[in-house]
């Protein structure tokens, strides 16, 4: 029981050392902030030019207009859904003679 009683004692202090140790080892082995912008500035280049663009032709293309009155897409999604213009049409086009 005595050592448990010191470790309870002195519990504070061991959590502490072995806390700065794992700091410590992490920061000698992590890479400098320099090394990975110099591996990653591509990649960080290129998104803000894409965020760049989508901003400008956000704010400098015209609203879309409805050509027909319909909610834009409508004549595509019904193409991509299979609904057919007209239920007679589909309905001669199978009709047997």
């Amino acid at each position: 029981m005595e050592i448990q009683e010191m470790v309870m004692k002195y519990k504070y202090l061991i959590i502490f050392t072995f806390t700065v140790c794992i700091l410590g080892a992490v920061i000698y082995v992590a890479p400098s902030f320099m090394t990975i912008l110099a591996y990653f500035w591509p990649l960080f280049l290129s998104t803000a030019l894409f965020l760049a663009a989508v901003v400008f032709f956000g704010k400098t293309s015209l609203p879309g207009t409805e050509l027909s009155g319909d909610k834009a897409g409508e004549g595509l999604l019904d193409y991509v859904a299979g609904q057919p213009v007209g239920d007679e049409l589909v309905v001669e086009n199978f009709k047997n003679e």
